[in-house]
This record gives structure tokens, C-alpha cells and sequence, in this order.
């Protein structure tokens, strides 16, 4: 075995060291950032730290550390990175208290820091929070106002972010079940004959959430309900028939509201070809729910959004609800004529100096001449019966009222004549106790 010198290994060892220093001085050093995975800077250490403890379930311990980071350094590039993160242990943490937690972070986080990308992040899992609470579409809508309050917000804010698309389909799936839950109002007036309040309702649910499954439904029972309502909704019906052969032509309903415009005598309109385009990329997308999710549905919170729309603008407003078509129209003008654009109502009131004016003029909606009453033809057709949302129930009152009357008439009747009865009898025995009474001294 050959042994070296401890001379010849300094000069090898100088001789390398020499070489390392040209070929460094050949090569540029990389550019190394403050902040490394490797580093041992402390801030660095307790957001790495933290992040472990919220992978592995220890949400407060990371919150503890995350903190400390936020109060300890405050020049440190992880500030906003553990704001969020902080929001983000909530939201996994789950839970009522945990969600109204990080939906507090999550929108102070916003306040903060609000040009930043993760902004739009934040705002995506307010959006989320509310959205995974949303109850079924017969229950309380509360979570699902609030959701497509929030996911509005985020379309607004951040159009052009990357959870815009994902947040869109979150907006109708929340649209569906909102469709859903006043649908399910309207179509009980309807089958239980309240024609102005279904009639009122469905063209709401229509107007609001024109991508409902069943906004096509909704649209013919409310043409239906106005033509129960009688000749003056004809023009109503009709346009809720319109719109049905219009916006929704592939529709199991298209026929039917054709025929009925031909019944109405009015023309048939063209069909759309967005909205049957729509409509076409809407069944072949469709995904039924498999028999186990449909058996099991009782089981399951939230709602089933699976025939939610897959493609169209979610509506970005809100419709204001309403006033039926069965309540008559203000009256803003005094002349005939524009009496005759604006309506007329039913009861006009007006500072009476006569005391015995009301018992002079029984009826409160007829007026004197005086007043300057229009008798022209949209007066008169006003004047006829509203229809009343329970026609029913108000001939069953009647009914129940007369009954009533007529039996409290024959208890009435009853002891009368027992009384009539009675008194012959009485009178009969009077002059008997009267003669009695005279034998009585003639006895003595």
C-alpha cells in the first residue's frame, strides 16, 4: 500500500482548492431569495409549522402559531398568506361556529388585502360556506339567499378570476333550488284554486329564475290561472303562453301553449335559438341521480340540484315581487281620459264637512256626481267583481253561515210556541183559583 507524505498532501490539497476558486470565479452565483424552504428564519419556520398542524386536524395549535407569526413579525411576506390561513383552518374545522368564523376572516381578509389574487379565493369559500348549509327547497331559504348574495358578489368583484366559471354553476344550482322553493308556493295555489295568488307567484318564478327546470311549468299554470280569472287576464294568459313557445321550445309544454294562443285567437310566436340551444346543452348534459342517491335523499341536508341548468347567464338582480293583476290600478288623473289610462279604484277618500254624509250615501265606492266620476268603458269594466283568491272557501262559508242562521231561526221559533201553548192553559186555571177563593168565606 503506497503511503503519502503529509507534504505531497498539502500541495494536492492547494492544488484543488485552486481549482474550485477558477471555476467559481467562471460561473454566476444564483440569485437566492430572502425567504427558501430551507431557511431557518422564524417566520418562515412557524407558517410551515402551522401548516402542518392544519393538514394533521390541530386547527387551534396552527391558529396559536399563525398569530404569533402576524403579531411577532410584521414586515414578514407571510402576513396575508396566514390571515388566510387562519380562515382556511376555520372553514376546515367545520361546524356553525366554525363557519361564521371564517367567514368573518375570510371578509376581513378582503378589507386587507383586497387587491390580491387570493382575494377572490376568499370570497369564493364565503360563497361556499353558505352554499354547503342551504337546506332543502321546502325548508327555510335563509342559506340559500345568502349564497347567491355572495356568489353574485364575486361575479361582480372578480369577473375575469379563475372560481368565476365554478362560481357561476354554484349560482344556478342555488337559482334551482330559490326556483324550486317559490314554485312549490305558487303550484299549491293553483291546484287549491287561488287563481290571483298562483297566477301572481309563477310569473314571479319566471320572471326571477328564467334557467328553472320548471319555470316552463310555471308559465303555463299561470297562463291557466288567468284564464280561470275570466276574459279581462285574457291579454295575461297570453303572454305567459308566449313565452313558454318562445323561451322554451323544447319544452313538454311548447305544444300545449301553442294551442292555447290558437284557442285565444292570438299568433304564435317564434322559437328562440339561444334559448333552444340552451335547452339542448341542458339535456345532454343532464346526469340522473343514481337509484341509491334518490333512495337515500331523505337522509341527505342539502338539496338535490341535479336538473340545475348547466349553461346560461344565473340572473345577476332581483325582480321586484309583483302586485297581482287582479288589484286595480291607481288613479292618478282627474279628467275622463286619464282615468281611462291610469284605472280607477275602488275606494276614493276625501275630507267630508257633513256629518250625516255616510249615512246619506251607503255605499263607500259609488260617488256623486259632483265628484266628476268618469262612467266611460274602463271605468265600468273595473267596477265588476274582483276575483277572490278563495272562492271556495268563501262559498263554503256561506253556506256554513246560512245553516247556522236557519237553526238559530227554528230555536228561536221553538220556545214561542211553548209559551203560545202555555197560556190558554194558565188562563183556564185562573177562574177556577178564583172560585175557590170566594168559597172559601161562604165556608167559614
Amino acid at each position: 500500500m503506497k503511503m503519502l507524505f503529509p507534504a505531497e498532501s498539502l500541495k494536492k490539497a492547494l492544488v484543488a482548492a485552486a481549482a474550485l476558486a477558477l471555476l467559481s470565479s467562471c460561473i454566476h452565483k444564483k440569485y437566492e431569495t430572502p425567504i427558501t424552504k430551507d431557511t431557518q428564519q422564524p417566520d418562515k419556520v412557524l407558517f410551515d409549522k402551522a401548516m402542518h398542524d392544519i393538514e394533521h386536524g390541530r386547527y387551534e395549535v396552527a391558529r396559536i402559531e399563525l398569530n404569533t407569526l402576524m403579531n411577532t413579525y410584521e414586515s414578514s411576506e407571510f402576513l396575508a398568506k396566514a390571515k388566510l390561513a387562519i380562515a382556511d383552518s376555520w372553514f376546515r374545522e367545520g361546524g356553525a361556529n366554525g363557519m361564521a368564523q371564517a367567514e368573518a376572516e375570510y371578509k376581513d381578509f378582503e378589507l386587507f388585502y383586497p387587491t390580491m389574487p387570493e382575494a377572490s379565493e376568499a370570497q369564493h369559500k364565503i360563497c361556499m360556506i353558505h352554499y354547503k348549509q342551504m337546506d332543502k327547497p321546502d325548508r327555510d331559504p335563509l342559506e340559500a339567499i345568502r349564497a347567491e348574495t355572495e356568489c353574485r358578489n364575486l361575479l361582480t368583484q372578480y369577473p375575469n378570476s379563475k372560481y368565476a366559471p365554478a362560481t357561476a354553476q354554484i349560482l344556478r344550482n342555488v337559482q334551482e333550488v330559490l326556483g324550486q322553493h317559490e314554485f312549490t308556493v305558487g303550484d299549491f295555489y293553483f291546484h287549491r284554486g287561488a287563481n290571483p295568488a298562483a297566477a301572481n307567484r309563477l310569473s314571479y318564478v319566471a320572471d326571477q329564475y328564467p334557467l328553472f327546470s320548471q319555470a316552463d311549468d310555471a308559465l303555463f299554470e299561470a297562463g291557466q290561472s288567468y284564464l280561470n280569472m275570466g276574459p279581462r287576464f285574457r291579454q295575461n294568459a297570453a303572454a305567459d303562453f308566449t313565452r313558454i313557445v318562445r323561451e322554451y321550445p323544447l319544452s313538454d309544454r311548447a305544444d300545449a301553449a301553442k294551442k292555447a294562443l290558437q284557442d285565444l285567437e292570438m299568433p304564435v310566436p317564434e322559437a328562440d335559438r339561444a334559448a333552444a340551444e340552451r335547452e339542448k346543452y341542458d339535456i345532454e348534459n343532464y346526469r340522473k341521480p343514481s337509484i341509491l342517491s334518490e333512495s337515500m335523499g331523505f337522509m341527505r341536508r342539502g338539496p338535490d340540484v341535479s336538473a340545475a341548468a348547466k349553461a346560461g347567464q344565473p340572473a345577476m338582480d332581483n325582480v321586484l315581487f309583483p302586485i297581482p293583476a287582479s288589484v286595480p290600478k291607481a288613479n292618478n288623473g282627474e279628467t275622463a281620459a286619464n282615468t281611462a289610462a291610469g284605472g280607477t279604484t275602488d275606494v276614493n277618500g276625501s275630507i267630508v264637512s257633513d256629518p250625516t254624509k255616510l249615512e246619506q250615501s251607503k255605499d263607500a265606492r259609488s260617488l256623486p256626481a259632483a265628484t266628476g266620476a268618469a262612467t266611460s268603458k274602463a271605468a265600468a269594466a273595473n267596477a265588476q267583481a274582483v276575483p277572490s283568491n278563495h272562492e271556495a272557501d268563501l262559498k263554503k262559508a256561506r253556506e256554513e253561515a246560512k245553516k247556522r242562521a236557519k237553526k238559530h231561526r227554528k230555536k228561536k221559533v221553538a220556545p214561542q210556541e211553548q209559551q203560545q201553548e202555555a197560556t190558554p192553559a194558565a188562563q183556564n186555571t185562573q177562574p177556577e183559583a178564583a172560585g175557590a177563593q170566594q168559597s172559601q168565606p161562604q165556608a167559614q
